[in-house]
């Protein structure tokens, strides 16, 4: 299995997205990571292999996202984490584009006990596919903006973006 690379501009900086090429599996997106983006990497590994076209249809599915051209995406995800982890994350692609959820009631919709909220909200902090699983699209208790790994200011941008507004008309 090989570790492919590409970058692409966006609205917020320069993103960095990797995947796993092999001959069984074919190719899979593994992350998708933001400038200044916590726990994440934002250069490419020694070891990764640039390849912009393995990575085309993540890039022009984020063109399209970027554009207001696509709500959402259909691309083969190979995000490395727990079961646990996983799950929370599979969770994020069920909130439609341009809502919201807190993270009760994202801990609800993944079926966990309600006292496994922080835990819900370390998973979505780990989210290692930024915009690809909407992390964006989750708030606080009392709908305010939270924890965002890309920056506040980059969670009020998407959600602005996604509800057709400017990012200052927004919370």
């Amino acid at each position: 299995m090989t570790t492919v690379f590409t970058t692409m501009d966006s609205p917020l900086g320069t993103l960095l997205l990797s995947g796993t090429v092999d001959d069984r599996h074919g190719f899979a997106l593994t992350a998708v990571t933001a400038p200044r983006q916590k726990y994440a990497l934002t250069e490419p590994a020694a070891d990764w292999q640039p390849d912009p076209e393995a990575l085309a249809p993540a890039v022009g599915q984020l063109t399209e996202y970027f554009a207001g051209e696509r709500t959402a995406f259909d691309l083969p995800l190979a995000p490395v984490g727990t079961e646990f982890r996983r799950r929370i994350w599979e969770t994020l692609d069920d909130i439609p584009y341009g809502a919201t959820l807190t993270y009760g009631q994202l801990t609800d919709a993944a079926g966990q006990s309600p006292r496994a909220v922080r835990a819900v909200g370390g998973a979505v902090g780990a989210n290692p596919l930024l915009i690809i699983r909407p992390c964006h699209r989750v708030m606080g208790a009392n709908g305010s903006l939270t924890g965002f790994a890309a920056g506040i200011d980059a969670k009020r941008w998407l959600l602005a973006h996604e509800n057709g507004r400017a990012a200052d008309q927004l919370f």
